[in-house]
């Protein structure tokens, strides 16, 4: 994008040339109505955030008070607004839009998580995904906004693409201009040609929540920075008459100033009102400024749009009297809106399909997971569907296309792409605790760090490490496979290896003290090849080679007695062993949140085959392992039902302390992790959950109960006649950046009541 052209010598000479050339564009630059009798009019509106978007509801007053808008000039939401209008949407068409917005999740900071490839939903279990930041040879880089632009720039891509081939926006169906700030330099620019949505965007680059974007070598950021209510750019654009919009956010009140957040608000709010004043002081007798009364409303309250449409609505409507002056007539007005509309071009097929913008990934070499292809006609659904899937790769600050036509004629798709500044390589923290009024808690730090594109076939090395009560390390090398597989489906191969540490208390009886405390340590190998498919899964086949080692130490004489007198070896002693042989694992993930879904559902199982080798003088054999665990989600407004099956069998030679167990959390309430244990255990929970409104410092909260029914057994002729054991928790849950944060009471027959604080994933 270049800055503003130098303004031609002759504005009606150049007019007359255009309208020669029978060009229906140019036609439509309203200066046909700067005539003698009619001035030219300029309308004016400013930034603002949400509270922009009272000024749709002021076009809706000058369209229903026939009163033409010839020249237009934002900034910020003003820009965005203003930009739409200019490039021939119509007020009842951007009211349309904003309505239906879902606003929650067009600043979302990713794409949806059942967008996201299962490699990323894997993470969400592991590691808080808010708090990702990037590590390089200059240390620890942020990301650069608080929120992520990515839907905001889709749907303005999607709502300016009939302009999509407009050079200069004196070309629009009314010629307009978006103010920007050259964060380099400080000064303003004027955006005047160039892409037109991506000038929007530029103007709305709001310092700490959107991103900075780099166009044609400079730093755009917000204009209102410099010039929040462009009233000089209308004028130098040829206005008589000027109708100001005003919205600015109002200085805060001293009680919101205790915090750096509060303290750099107002910052910008003070040089944004210090220009804006300006600005009013340039307004002559004949101009007329619209100040909605917004009070109560704030530039983050996108939530409520129709009540800043309605708002804006209503000012405009009791300043009627003030530009009655400037109406046309019926036949007048319908001439002018006909020359607005601009006319549709017919969708292209696709000559070729490229990549730009980006130095780190090589999105190039796996074309076949676009939808967007050579030789197929452009396709509005298409395009963005393969900028979700870019964006859900989790490389790039921001995700865009653009149809391009060529020197000699050919058009196509490019998809223009920004690496994140703090990438390659990835930092992801996360928390683990645990703690009730029985003296019982656990805690765990967990890191994990992703370095993404190792190679042109997009190569990455994932790291694992959890300190704490449970200490892990976990290493894995991923590479996709590049040929060609049926529509949707990525072949790749991997290679893992990791180190753990558990203690367990083991309790022969759940309902009593424990016997014993295990330390069981495992190191693990894993190699796999398998098909990655699009967003919905993954399936894996592959070797696995694992080291077992259990230290049990005894912590009850009685175990001991009551095992001699049944004629058994009364204590524990370490046990080490060697496993082998192949799995294949498949999980399919659609939940919309890790932790607090409110629909969609998921599976995760695996089977395992292979042989127990033991290192001491315990008994060897075959092992067979079955693991299956599945939820499904649905909501009713703000209330959502859960269910979870969790079944796990091991067959074969078993070790003396048992393979799998219950309790914890949400995993058989009331009883302690590890429990109620056994070689086949099986878990159902129930939960209910009331999401409330948001508490400080949170993204939600929720009220919930759960029941959950489980057993633990040995054998598998011994499932009917196991012990059938109930849990049920009653709490208060927070999504927070740390992750998922619970107060709870929770209870099971035999055990009693308990009240836990518990972080982490249930």
């Amino acid at each position: 994008m270049r800055m503003p052209v130098p303004r031609l010598v002759c504005f009606g000479v150049c007019l007359a040339l255009s309208c020669l050339s029978g060009l229906a564009v140019a036609q439509a630059n309203g200066a046909a109505t700067a005539t003698a009798k009619h001035p030219r009019i300029g309308l004016v509106l400013s930034g603002g955030g949400a509270r922009g978007l009272a000024h749709v509801g002021v076009l809706k007053v000058l369209e229903r008070e026939r009163i033409p808008v010839d020249v237009i000039a934002g900034t910020s939401m003003g820009a965005i607004v203003g930009g739409l209008y200019a490039s021939g949407l119509d007020a009842a068409d951007i009211e349309r839009e904003v309505a239906r917005l879902d606003w929650g999740s067009v600043f979302a900071v990713r794409v949806d998580r059942q967008d996201l490839s299962q490699r990323r939903k894997e993470q969400d279990f592991e590691v808080s995904p808010v708090l990702e930041v990037g590590v390089g040879g200059d240390g620890l880089k942020a990301p650069l906004g608080a929120v992520s632009s990515r839907l905001l720039e889709s749907h303005l891509r999607r709502l300016t693409l009939a302009a999509g081939q407009v050079k200069h926006f004196d070309q629009l169906p009314t010629p307009f201009r978006a103010v920007a700030t050259d964060m380099e330099s400080g000064q303003a620019v004027v955006l005047a040609d160039g892409d037109l949505a991506t000038a929007l965007r530029s103007s709305m680059s709001v310092p700490g929540v959107f991103a900075p974007l780099e166009v044609e070598g400079r730093i755009l950021g917000d204009g209102g920075l410099v010039n929040n209510l462009p009233v000089d750019v209308a004028r130098g654009m040829g206005a008589q008459r000027v109708i100001a919009v005003n919205i600015g956010t109002p200085l805060s009140r001293r009680e919101t100033l205790g915090s750096i957040t509060g303290v750099t608000s107002q910052m910008i709010n003070i040089l944004t009102e210090q220009n804006v004043q300006l600005s009013l002081r340039s307004l002559g007798p004949q101009d007329v400024l619209i100040a909605p009364q917004l009070d109560g409303l704030t530039a983050a309250d996108f939530d409520r749009a129709i009540d800043f449409m309605r708002l804006g609505e209503l000012q405009a409507e009791a300043l009627v009297l003030r530009m009655q002056d400037l109406k046309l007539s019926p036949q007048a007005y319908a001439e002018w809106q006909a020359r607005r509309k601009l006319r549709v071009q017919p969708r292209p097929v696709l000559a070729f399909v490229r990549f730009a913008g980006t130095d780190i990934t090589h999105p190039e070499t796996r074309p076949d997971l676009l939808a967007s292809q050579p030789g197929q006609t452009f396709s509005v659904a298409k395009a963005e569907r393969d900028l979700t899937m870019l964006a859900a790769s989790g490389d790039y600050l921001r995700t865009d296309y653009r149809l391009v036509r060529m020197v000699n004629g050919e058009q196509g798709l490019v998809f223009d792409l920004e690496d994140k500044p703090w990438g390659p390589n990835y930092l992801q923290m996360g928390l683990d605790f645990s703690a009730d009024n029985r003296g019982r808690s656990a805690f765990n730090l967990k890191l994990a760090h992703n370095r993404h594109w190792l190679d042109a076939s997009g190569a990455e090395w994932r790291n694992f490490v959890r300190l704490g009560t449970a200490p892990a390390l976990v290493s894995e090398l991923y590479r996709p496979m590049n040929f060609r597989l049926p529509d949707g489906l990525e072949g790749f191969v991997a290679a893992s290896g990791s180190v753990q540490r558990r203690t367990l208390d083991y309790h022969a009886v759940p309902e009593t003290k424990a016997d014993a405390e295990v330390d069981r340590h495992n190191v693990a190998f894993h190699g796999d090849v398998g098909v990655n498919w699009r967003e919905l899964g993954e399936i894996r086949l592959g070797l696995q080679d694992e080291l077992w080692r259990d230290d049990p130490t005894l912590v009850s004489s009685t175990y001991s007695l009551a095992r001699a007198a049944q004629g058994l070896d009364g204590g524990l002693r370490s046990e080490r062993w060697h496993e082998r042989g192949w799995r294949l694992r498949a999980v399919f993930d659609q939940l919309d949140h890790a932790f607090f879904p409110s629909k969609g559902w998921r599976i995760e199982t695996q089977w395992m085959q292979g042989r127990r080798l033991s290192r001491d003088d315990f008994a060897d054999g075959p092992i067979r392992r079955f693991n299956l665990q599945a939820q499904a989600v649905r909501s009713w407004g703000v209330h959502t039902l859960s269910a979870l099956t969790r079944l796990d069998l091991s067959d074969g030679v078993a070790s003396q302390i048992p393979r799998y167990g219950l309790g914890g959390f949400q995993q058989l309430s009331g009883f302690a992790p590890f429990q109620v244990s056994g070689q086949q255990v099986a878990l159902l929970r129930l939960r209910y959950q009331v999401r409330l409104l948001p508490a400080p410092l949170t993204r939600g909260t929720f009220f919930g109960v759960s029941w959950e029914g489980g057993q633990a057994w040995e054998q598998r002729q011994d499932f009917a006649s196991a012990r059938k054991r109930t849990g049920t928790s009653l709490y208060l849950g927070a999504d927070t950046a740390v992750g998922p944060v619970y107060g709870a009471i929770v209870h099971s027959p035999g055990v009693g009541a308990t009240f836990m604080v518990f972080v982490g994933r249930p």
